[in-house]
Order: C-alpha cells, then structure tokens, then sequence
C-alpha cells in the first residue's frame, strides 16, 4: 500500500501555503523543548513580561467569575470596557473617541488582523519598515496583498516621511507602522510620526499604528499615542492597542483598536464571523488594569529602564558586535555582522551556535527582515541577562 504525500492528503490553500511560520514561536518552543530535557537554558527569546499580572488585575477576573460575568457580550466588547478605553486615551492624551470607534480584540494581534483584512484588497501593495514584527507581513500575504518592504537601516532603523514618500506607489493602500518598534525598540519621535501622516494624508494610503509597546518609553524619548494626531489626519487611521506587555496580560488576550466608525463596522464584521467577543472574563480584568492603580507600570518599566541600560553597555564590549540603544519596548536588536566568520555566515548560524553550544535562545533577526542582527529580549531577571552575555560572549570570543 502506497502512502500519498501529505500535500495530496491535506492541500493547504494558497493563502496559508504562502505563509511563513513564526521565527518568534519557534524561539519559544526551542527553549521549551530544551527546558524538557533538564537543560540550563538562557531564554532571551520571550516577547512577554517576566513579571506578573497585578493582583488588583487578577482580583476584578475573580470578582467578575464570581458575578457569573461568563455569557457572550457584544462583538466590540462590554460597554464597560468600551467607556474604559475612552477615558483612557482622554486622561493620558486628551484624545477623544466615540463609542463607535472602539472594539476590544483577543489580543493586539487580533486588531492588527481585523483592520488589514477590512481594508485591503487582492494586489493592493502595505508598506512595512524594516525591521518588522514577523507577523506583519503574513497577515499581508493571508490578505492576498503585497507587502512592501521600507529599508531603514540608514537611519538606525528609525522610519522618517521621506523615506515612507519614497516608497508609495499607485498601488499603495496601507502602512503598519510600529512604535516603541518590535524588534529594534526605536522610537519615532513624534513630530517624524506626524509628518509620516501628513505624506499619508496627501496619498491617501491608510495606516495601521500597532501601539502595543506605547507605555514602554525610556526618557528622554516620549510616551507618544497617533490619537494625539489632528481628526484629519485620524480618518485614515487605526491604532492597534494591547494589554499584553503594559499590564503582563499575555495569556489573558485582551486588545482593542481605534478607528473611523466605518472601519471599525468592517472589522467588527470580520470579528463577528471569527473569535466573535473577547473573553467575558479577561474585559473584566482588562477595566481594572485601565481604571485602577498604575504603580505597576511604573515599576516594570524602571525595572526594564535598568536592565536595558546594562545589557547595551554589555553587548556593546563583545566582539564583533554593534548595538544601538533602544528608546522603547524591552529588545535589544545587535549587530552581529562583526561576529559572521568561517562556517558561520548568516546570523541564524550565530544563532543556532548559540542554542547547540550555549542552550540560549536568541531570535535571529532575518525573521524580522533583517539579515546580520539578533533579538534579545530583556524581559528577564538581570542575573539571567549576564548569564546569557557570558555565553553570547563565549561564543563570539571563539570566532574572534
């Protein structure tokens, strides 16, 4: 009996088969795996808070179990949480939004979905500045558009107007930009930012702002929101938001965006037909993390502010390696380019020396568009960082 290829068995459709897997996820299970076996290992490839959710955020998902606040709710989430998100974005950026420009989302990433797959069409072209969190551009591809890459790496990777003006063309309908930026951590100062939207405005192309490291700024760099931006250049625009990093909500998966009205009846139709309403439970949690304390905040990000001063001043001493220091989020983005010799020639080889020789987990950067760099999350403990620059450095000193 002859068995078929798997590919007869199963023929996955031409959208998923031009997908690409998570480089993210497979650091992940790489660490797991390892993990598993009894091994030491030196996760430097978590996306997520090493910290965790508040106890206030925990206490309110009890509380709501409790009040049997377990049915379905609306699509776009309880009004409750609706109004939360409006408060907020009032009393941190004096923006103002109607009820029907906001939906909570399963997760920022979800957001992110629903507001392409509304918009785009077969053959529109989305601009996306390298580097990119590797999700954007297979939402592109599931969307049957065709990413465009922005390179940004003459300007250390900081997106300016000119270069996104330069980049638009006849076909141009979206642009997912991304600040504090994921991987890299840099920031677009805020009056680029404006700028960015003007050259938008006068094209108009449509933007996806993913916010979800927004309250992660480092001074002097400023915590600045697109819904500070004047309503005209808001027409366009949607802003992508999460609680995953700024409250340690990962697991809970709880976002939501802002947008036009008639974006956001799109996008509801696309969360209808899908998750249909975030968990009942987790908008509960997801109301105190916004209306309640905030000290937590505060106390991650110092925590990081720390950890991120010493990792850079580290890698910056290592051999072969360049290492620009990020504005935002909690990754560091070096160049390892300095450190590619012999065998090693591509910086998934520096990566995977890494992982065989020194069981620590980096994400190699060209999933992120970007041949030559190493992601290394600082969303651990700081001994745990030295750790893992004593094996980075064990591994660069033997290609010296």
């Amino acid at each position: 009996m002859t068995t078929k290829p798997a590919s007869e068995v199963f023929p996955v459709s031409d959208n998923v088969a031009k997908m690409q897997a998570s480089s993210t996820l497979a650091a992940m299970q790489a660490a797991q795996a390892m993990r598993a076996e009894g091994l030491d290992v030196v996760d430097l490839g978590a996306g997520e808070p090493d910290f965790d959710t508040p106890e206030n955020i925990k206490r309110a998902a009890s509380e709501a179990m409790s009040k049997g606040q377990t049915k379905y709710t609306a699509t776009a989430g309880t009004r409750e949480l609706q109004q939360a998100i409006i408060a907020f974005y009032e009393r941190e950026f004096g923006a103002g939004y109607d009820k029907s420009e906001v939906m909570a989302t399963s997760g920022g990433k979800q957001a992110i979905f629903n507001a392409v797959v509304s918009l785009v069409n077969p053959g529109d072209e989305v601009l996306i500045p390298k580097p990119y969190w590797v999700t954007f551009p297979e939402i592109a591809v599931f969307a049957r558009a065709t990413p465009v890459f922005i390179e940004t790496e003459e300007t250390d990777f900081v997106l300016n107007a000119e270069q996104v003006k330069r980049a638009i063309t006849p076909r141009t309908k979206l642009i997912i930009l991304n600040s504090p930026g994921n991987p890299s951590g840099r920031v677009i100062p805020p009056a680029e930012f404006r700028r960015i939207m003007e050259v938008l405005n006068g094209h108009n192309v449509f933007a996806v702002s993913d916010e979800c490291y927004l309250r992660f700024v480092y001074p002097p760099a400023e915590v600045y929101s697109a819904a500070t931006l004047p309503t005209e250049l808001r027409r366009r625009l949607c802003i992508a938001g999460s609680f995953s990093k700024t409250y340690a909500m990962t697991g809970w998966r709880m976002g939501y965006s802002l947008a036009s009205p008639e974006w956001t009846s799109a996008m509801l139709k696309v969360q209808g037909h899908s998750t249909s309403n975030p968990n009942s439970i987790a908008q509960a949690a997801a109301i105190e993390a916004l209306t309640g304390p905030q000290e937590s905040v505060a106390v991650m990000l110092k925590e990081y502010g720390q950890r991120r001063d010493w990792l850079t001043h580290a890698l910056g001493e290592l051999p072969g390696m360049r290492c620009i220091t990020p504005e935002g989020a909690f990754y560091a983005f070096p160049d390892v380019r300095g450190c590619l010799k012999g065998e090693m020639k591509t910086s998934a080889d520096f990566a995977e020396r890494l992982l065989k020789q020194e069981q620590t987990v980096v994400t190699d950067g060209a999933g992120f568009g970007v041949e030559g760099f190493i992601r290394i999350s600082y969303a651990t403990s700081l001994d745990r960082l030295q750790e893992g620059v004593r094996r980075i450095r064990r591994v660069a000193e033997k290609l010296d």
